[in-house]
Parts: structure tokens; C-alpha cells; sequence
């Protein structure tokens, strides 16, 4: 774990590491790819990397899950990219959503598997967050299809999931999709989620504790930035 002494800190030195693996990305295939999480911890990342000067003409940028609700909303995490990320130098980014027009996220997922399909894999960089219950993506304990959105073997690249103790339903990808990416950040701030972090790290069961999918794992290259 990379620790900071303040989130300003921690957000400049993590949006500059994330454009050098973008660069990388276009320097060796023409293009990059970068996958982001909703909630208030990324937006002073966003708006960081946003500033970042690069051929973000290249870049396409997607979300690691979301809630079934209009992008207009308050909840939706495409809102929240497209109010912190897709601006200034970001704003020439391409960017694709995963809600679509069906009424629930398992109606959408075939035209939301459609969409991602349209993005080279694997994946240049994938940023994650972590809940107090320890699920990360969409990945939240006790959810019906969490054990099929987390095979290996599954041949998916999103899952329509229901969190029990969390409102709407979600979209998320799939758990051979993210580790799959070639550098996956787990972005968390403050004493509480170094003690979810700590307690996730001991041993149990993943099912309990999602986020232990990538941390219980040696393939995937895999980096976490704490800050207070």
C-alpha cells in the first residue's frame, strides 16, 4: 500500500502514475483505455486527471459499475464523470456508459456487453474504491449473482447485480474483466477504510468480503494509494 499524508497529495501523484500508463497505452497500441468507480472519493481525481495534457483523442473511458438509475440523476456515476472528468483537456475523451433504455439492468445487459465489447482488451488502467462492507465494483456480499459475476470462466464482461443492503439495482464488470487489466488502482481515504482494507487483507471468506477477490490474487498488477 502507497500511503500519503493528504488526499492532495495522494490524488496528483496517482493522476500523474495513471498518465503515464495511459501514455504507455497509446505509445504501444495507438490507444488507451481507462476505467473508473462512482462515489465522492474519485472527484478530486477526476478533476486532477482531467488537467492532465495528453492525446486524450485516444482515450476511451468507461465505468467499473453502475447504478440502474438516468444519467441525469443525482446517483448515476456517469453524472459524476461527465461533471468531473469529461472536462477541460479530458473533455475530447470518447466516453461510453453502461445504462441504457432497458427498464432493468438485466434487460440491459446484453446492449451494455455490446458496448464494452467495443473497447480493446485488456484494459489499460481500472480504478477501484472499496465499501465499509467490502465490496469493490459492484461486487457486494450476499448478492444473488455474485458468485456467477466473479467465475473466471464466465466469458462476460458486465453482470446486472442487487445489492442487499444498497438501493438500485447495478451493472458491474466482471470480475475476470477487471483483473485482467494491466494495472488496477484501489483508490481509499481515511482510518475507516485502512481497517476495512486491514480486515480484508486477513483471512476469510471473498464471498464475505469482495474487495478480497483482488487482493487474494497474484496475476493482476495491483496497487492501493491511502491517504487520511
Amino acid at each position: 500500500m502507497k500511503k500519503f499524508s493528504d488526499r492532495t497529495i495522494l490524488v496528483k501523484e496517482l493522476a500523474a502514475e495513471i498518465g503515464v500508463m495511459l501514455q504507455k497505452g497509446i505509445a504501444d497500441n495507438g490507444q488507451a483505455s481507462l476505467a473508473v468507480s462512482g462515489g465522492s472519493t474519485p472527484i478530486s481525481l477526476f478533476e486532477n486527471l482531467a488537467m492532465l495534457d495528453m492525446p486524450w483523442q485516444h482515450i476511451t473511458i468507461f465505468l467499473v459499475d453502475e447504478r440502474w438509475v438516468e444519467p441525469t440523476e443525482d446517483d448515476s456515476n456517469e453524472r459524476l464523470v461527465r461533471s468531473h472528468l469529461l472536462q477541460n483537456k479530458a473533455a475530447a475523451a470518447t466516453f461510453i456508459g453502461m445504462k441504457n433504455k432497458a427498464k432493468t439492468a438485466g434487460e440491459g445487459e446484453g446492449e451494455c456487453e455490446a458496448r464494452l465489447q467495443t473497447i480493446p482488451q485488456p484494459f489499460d488502467v481500472l480504478i477501484l474504491g472499496m465499501g465499509n462492507d467490502g465490496h469493490t465494483a459492484s461486487l457486494f456480499p450476499g448478492a444473488k449473482k455474485l458468485a456467477a459475476a466473479t467465475a473466471l470462466d464466465s466469458g462476460r464482461t458486465c453482470m446486472a447485480l442487487a445489492p442487499l443492503t444498497a438501493p438500485h439495482e447495478r451493472m458491474s464488470l466482471t470480475l475476470p474483466v477487471i483483473l485482467a487489466a494491466r494495472q488496477i488502482y484501489l483508490h481509499i481515504v481515511g482510518q475507516e477504510k485502512k481497517d476495512v482494507l486491514a480486515k480484508a487483507m486477513a483471512e476469510g471468506s471473498r464471498q464475505e468480503m469482495p474487495i478480497r477477490f483482488i487482493l487474494q490474487q497474484s496475476s493482476a498488477s495491483f496497487d492501493t494509494y491511502w491517504a487520511p
